[in-house]
């Protein structure tokens, strides 16, 4: 007989509206909370743009005189280090503990008689801390490389909203994955293994130290197939740099949707084992 908390409650159909309220609420409180920590913040922004040109300098002398390299040329790269140097805040791939730790200290146990399911709450909060950084993190890195660096700029109409979509779907799957990577927790009581591991693997396998292109090719079809990985950070920067033709741009995105929403199921499914063990061990 599993256990009866506010984690099982779906939202009926007379409530949708009071749900997305509440969604709403929690999205503007993450936001909030972030937008006080201006230092952190303005340390943030200054890091991201020094190694913004440690990057570019590295990735163009990796063109050299050739002129292009792995289907990407100067300005592509140029706009591929410094977009990239922007969405790092924005998705976030490392720095989240805050379920750990709760899971750690018991905390856990009254999130789970919020009548809000933990992943819908973490969730929202984490789009507000994306709306923050979107605007204060995002920003000054892609104005500063066009004025030491020649970037590229997209030419075609639908590279824009495929590249708000794809954003939009990178923060969903990497929160997505983070909590799968905080909710070993659940078992191991400390996650800081799990979390090296990530921190390892997603920046390596999610574009952020070479695009992955460079890589052979049946390579990157594994790695974009068979793991979330390029869909975090490589996918939302080639669809702004034009690196395929428009149909190869919406299949990359629609494989970064088909991994967000089977993430999003396993944090589901790995929360509601989660609370049977936490009833099992008594907690």
């Amino acid at each position: 007989m599993g256990s009866l908390n506010a984690t099982v409650a779906r939202p009926t159909v007379p409530n949708v509206i009071l749900w997305f309220r509440t969604f709403r609420a929690i999205t503007g409180s993450g936001f909030r909370r972030h937008a006080t920590y201006r230092q952190a913040s303005l340390a943030g922004v200054v890091t991201n743009v020094v190694f913004g040109f440690l990057r570019c300098y590295v990735l163009l002398a990796a063109v050299g005189t050739v002129g292009t390299v792995a289907g990407y040329d100067r300005g592509q790269l140029a706009t591929f280090v410094w977009v990239s140097q922007g969405l790092l805040a924005v998705i976030l791939l490392w720095g989240w503990t805050e379920l750990a730790d709760r899971i750690r200290t018991g905390d856990v146990a009254s999130d789970l008689l919020r009548p809000v399911h933990p992943v819908t709450s973490h969730l929202a909060a984490d789009l507000g801390r994306a709306g923050h950084a979107a605007l204060v993190r995002f920003v000054p890195p892609v104005l500063v490389g066009p004025l030491f660096f020649e970037v590229y700029l997209p030419h075609r109409w639908s590279t824009a909203p495929l590249f708000v979509v794809s954003v939009v779907v990178a923060v969903v799957l990497c929160f997505g994955c983070r909590f799968l990577v905080n909710a070993t927790a659940y078992w191991l009581q400390d996650a800081r293994g799990p979390q090296v591991l990530w921190t390892v693997c997603s920046g390596v396998l999610a574009g952020l130290y070479f695009p992955l292109r460079f890589l052979p090719e049946w390579l990157q079809v594994a790695l974009w197939l068979g793991t979330p990985f390029p869909s975090l950070l490589q996918t939302p920067l080639d669809v702004l740099v034009e690196r395929d033709p428009v149909g190869v741009q919406a299949g990359l995105v629609a494989v970064q949707v088909a991994w967000a929403v089977l993430i999003l199921v396993a944090c589901r499914l790995v929360q509601r084992r989660a609370e049977r063990h936490l009833v099992v061990q008594g907690g």
